[in-house]
C-alpha cells in the first residue's frame, strides 16, 4: 500500500469514527436496567438449544449467564488491545499524523468500552443470584499476552474484532427477544469495532512487512502460544458458568445432564472465542495469506482439536477452507 493509500484509509477511519461516537449514559444505558425476562445471548451463540432438556427459564437464564461472561471477556481483551495500540503508535509518533490520531482514538474507544462493560458487570450483578466467579484477571492477562511478538498479538487482535463484528451482524442483531439494553451494547460497541478491524489489519499487515522469514516463524508459535491461553481461559470460565448456572437455576439435573452442561457451554465458549474467528472469511484470507504452506499447516494443525465447537445449525458464513 502506498504511504498516500495508508493515510487515506486512517482519514476515513477517524471520519467514520467521529460520526458513529457514542456515549455510554447519553446513548447505550440511557437509564435503563437489563430485562431479566428475556434472553442476552442469542442461540446461535449460547447453543442452548443443543440442550433439548433444558426448560425455557432454564435457557433463558444460562443465556444471561453466558451474556454476563461475554461483555466480562470484552471488557478483559480491551485491556491488553488498548494497551498494544498504544505500543504500535509509536511507529506513527514523527511520521503519519492521520495514523496517529486513528490509533489514539482507537485506544480512547477502548477505554470507553472497558468502562461501559464494568458498570454492565455491576448492575448484572444486582439482577441475578449470588455465585457468579470472573477466573481470570485482566491485568494478568494483559501481561501474559504482551510478552509475545507485536505480530502475533495484532493477529490475536485481528481475529477478536472481527468475531464481535460477526457475531453481531449474524446473531444479535436478527434477534427481536433479546433483552434490550444487552442488545444495543452490542449494536453500540460494533459500531466503534467495525473501524478498529480496518486499523488491526493495517497494522497488522505493516508489522508482517518488517519481519525476515524466522521471525515470522517464530510469530506463529507466538499466535498458536496464545491461542492456547485463551482456550484455557475460556475453560475455566466455562466450568465456573456451568457450575453458576446450574446452582443458580434451581433445576434438578441428572449426572448426565450436568456433564452435557457443562460440555455444551466449553463447545459455546470455544465457538464463540475461538473457533467463530478463525472461520471467519476475512480472517482467513489476512492471516493465511500472510503466512507460507508449513506456516498455515501449522496453525490448522494446532486448531484441528477445536474444529468440533462449531454449532449444530451455524449462523456465520463457514468458508470451505476451514
Amino acid at each position: 500500500m502506498s504511504a498516500a493509500a495508508s493515510t487515506e484509509r486512517y482519514a476515513k477511519v477517524i471520519e467514520v469514527s467521529r460520526r458513529v461516537r457514542w456515549e455510554i449514559d447519553r446513548d447505550v444505558i440511557r437509564g435503563r436496567g437489563f430485562d431479566h425476562s428475556k434472553t442476552f445471548m442469542p442461540s446461535g451463540l449460547s447453543l442452548v438449544d443443543e440442550l433439548p432438556f433444558l426448560a425455557a427459564q432454564d435457557k433463558r437464564l444460562l443465556s444471561q449467564v453466558q451474556g454476563r461472561t461475554y461483555a466480562y471477556l470484552f471488557g478483559l481483551v480491551e485491556r491488553f488491545i488498548g494497551a498494544k495500540v498504544l505500543d504500535v503508535s509509536r511507529n506513527h509518533w514523527l511520521g503519519d499524523q492521520m495514523a496517529l490520531e486513528a490509533l489514539v482514538r482507537l485506544t480512547d474507544e477502548e477505554l470507553k468500552h472497558q468502562e461501559l462493560f464494568r458498570r454492565l458487570e455491576a448492575m448484572m450483578a444486582a439482577g441475578m443470584p449470588p455465585g457468579y466467579r470472573q477466573t481470570a484477571d485482566s491485568d494478568a492477562v494483559a501481561q501474559a499476552v504482551l510478552s509475545k511478538s507485536t505480530w502475533a498479538v495484532l493477529a490475536l487482535t485481528l481475529d477478536i474484532e472481527l468475531f464481535s463484528q460477526a457475531h453481531y451482524r449474524c446473531s444479535i442483531a436478527p434477534q427481536d427477544n433479546l433483552s434490550d439494553l444487552w442488545k444495543d451494547v452490542f449494536l453500540f460497541h460494533w459500531r466503534e469495532e467495525s473501524q478498529h478491524a480496518i486499523l488491526d489489519e493495517i497494522e497488522l499487515l505493516a508489522e508482517d512487512a518488517r519481519l525476515t522469514m524466522a521471525e515470522r516463524d517464530a510469530a506463529v508459535n507466538d499466535l498458536i502460544a496464545l491461542v492456547g491461553a485463551v482456550d484455557g481461559l475460556v475453560q475455566a470460565q466455562a466450568a465456573a458458568d456451568a457450575e453458576y448456572f446450574m446452582q443458580a437455576s434451581g433445576t434438578t439435573f441428572s449426572d448426565k445432564q450436568r456433564e452435557q452442561i457443562k460440555e455444551k457451554v466449553l463447545k459455546a465458549y470455544r465457538w464463540q472465542y475461538i473457533v467463530s474467528g478463525v472461520m471467519e472469511p476475512r480472517y482467513q484470507k489476512v492471516l493465511f495469506g500472510l503466512l507460507d504452506e508449513p506456516q498455515a499447516t501449522r496453525i490448522r494443525n494446532a486448531l484441528a482439536p477445536l474444529s468440533y465447537a462449531v454449532p449444530d445449525q451455524p449462523e456465520m458464513p463457514i468458508p470451505m477452507a476451514a
